[in-house]
């Protein structure tokens, strides 16, 4: 009898260190795995389906990563929806094209420390060597003479950056500590995931730069013609934005690819509007910085719940493309389309 005890005990023990031991195993690389994949392991065992449920408890509390300094959480209010998230990987700035085998934590309890925030966020991905810069304090004072402030403009265009005296708290650095008011990402029933006010934001407001892969135009091109392939059956949400500076003439000078499909920030939630939503898409320079980056700014007061929208384009290559579902009173009824 005394035998059979012993037995039982140690066979608890042993089960109970194998546990543990899946636990401690398990924190370690579940979270560098897919939503599909993270599903799949959740119905191997009641062990692991715990820790599943707890990882994407943390994944639908903040999209960010923890990168950003104000949580963005993931809500799906659909009936029979059950898609917790859309999995991607996160940057907050222009990123170089990532290596397909890239991985990112997503949904531990230590994700992502202040080192690796800081080593992933520098806001300019390339520097202009002996490039010089304002020797301010603080740009933003009264009585400042910075050669970078704008003069009179409505928007932001130019900024300090790295060839300055001034640090990171200066406020003339308004887009390079990423987002700054509160956003909650919403799935609607016909257009899917869409960014959404969590406050009021008042006009003028930076929310974000858009941020992912910074391609060169012939991959861009390359991406934009398989993305078109896979839309058109719906196995993908393609987010890769093409800006164009043009000259008083009309002629192109710049043309800045940047994919925020697989690697990106909140604004690749940002959903298309006819009338041209109330956000304004603003290039933006900073001293010392070779390439300029894309920020988007509040164009008028957006309410607490109010979606977040602004225009892909005007032209519609395709009369038969993907319907448009932003339901303003100027909708087209088609999402712009035209040759990447």
């Amino acid at each position: 009898m005394e035998e059979k005890r012993c037995r039982r005990t140690n066979d608890y023990h042993h089960s109970r260190g194998t546990e543990v031991a899946l636990l401690r195993c398990s924190a370690l690389v579940l979270p560098y795995i897919s939503l599909a994949e993270l599903a799949a392991i959740s119905s191997t065992c009641k062990t692991l389906n715990k820790i599943s449920k707890i990882i994407t408890s943390r994944r639908t509390s903040d999209a960010s990563r923890g990168f950003e300094n104000i949580p963005i959480p993931f809500i799906n209010p659909v009936l029979g929806d059950f898609e917790p998230y859309p999995y991607f990987l996160y940057t907050r700035v222009q990123t170089l094209e990532l290596n397909p085998d890239f991985h990112q934590s997503w949904g531990s309890n230590t994700d992502n420390g202040p080192d690796f925030k800081a080593r992933r966020h520098d806001p300019f991905l390339f520097r202009v060597e002996g490039a010089h810069g304002c020797e301010c304090v603080r740009c933003d004072s009264g009585d400042s003479l910075c050669p970078c402030l704008d003069s009179g403009e409505l928007l932001l265009t130019r900024e300090c950056g790295p060839s300055c005296r001034c640090e990171t708290g200066c406020g003339n650095r308004v887009t390079q500590g990423g987002v700054s008011v509160k956003l909650k990402i919403v799935k609607d029933e016909r257009k899917g995931w869409g960014l959404y006010a969590a406050e009021l934001i008042p006009k003028g407001k930076f929310v974000c730069e858009y941020a992912g892969e910074l391609l060169a135009t012939k991959e861009a091109k390359r991406r934009q013609q398989m993305y078109d392939e896979l839309a058109s059956s719906g196995h993908i949400s393609p987010a890769l934005l093409v800006v164009k500076e043009h000259l008083p003439s009309g002629n192109a000078c710049m043309r800045i690819n940047i994919d925020a499909t697989r690697v990106g920030n909140v604004a690749r939630f940002i959903n298309h509007s006819c009338d041209g939503g109330n956000i304004s898409t603003v290039i933006v320079r900073s001293s010392g910085a070779l390439l300029p980056r894309i920020c988007l700014f509040v164009s008028r007061d957006i309410q607490e719940n109010e979606e977040l929208t602004f225009s892909y384009g005007d032209v519609r290559l395709r009369p038969n493309g993907q319907q448009c579902f932003c339901g303003s009173s100027s909708c087209a009824g088609v999402m712009p389309s035209e040759h990447t």
